[in-house]
């Protein structure tokens, strides 16, 4: 599947983004992002053990405990240094998530080969909330 094709299945309206490393802090990408995409009728789930709940949703503290909650996102989008990537690739590949959106400025070329190659779409280096307005 093309770079398009992934970006346009990934937001398509109604969809449930893991948002991991979804931050309380509003001026911060990782909070406004979300809370667009949230905005725009896309249910969020934070993924970050740091915090209890961020924009209404509880937060929980992995991609495994979202999934023993009977969630399984439609999207994971990721707010993390590209050294978390590999991890989170393991986790998809572990719990069967398909759809992985590494915010822009995180590249790690490795993982996303490798999610890739485990039949994970990737979009990489692109924001959410931008190609979403494009979209639009």
């Amino acid at each position: 599947m093309n770079e398009f094709a992934a970006i346009q299945s990934m937001l398509k309206p109604g969809n449930t983004i893991a948002v991991i490393g979804l931050s309380d802090n509003s001026s911060k990408p990782s909070n406004y992002v979300p809370a667009y995409m949230q905005q725009h009728g896309f249910r969020i789930l934070p993924v970050n053990p740091a915090v209890t709940a961020v924009l209404g949703e509880k937060a929980y503290a992995s991609l495994a405990e979202v999934v023993a909650a009977d969630f399984k996102p439609d999207v994971v989008n990721v707010f993390r240094l590209p050294k978390f990537i590999p991890a989170i690739v393991d986790d998809m590949i572990t719990l069967g998530l398909t759809r992985l959106w590494i915010q822009q400025g995180i590249i790690d070329l490795e993982s996303a080969a490798r999610a890739e190659s485990a039949g994970i779409q990737v979009v990489m280096d692109r924001c959410i909330m931008m190609e979403h307005r494009h979209s639009t």
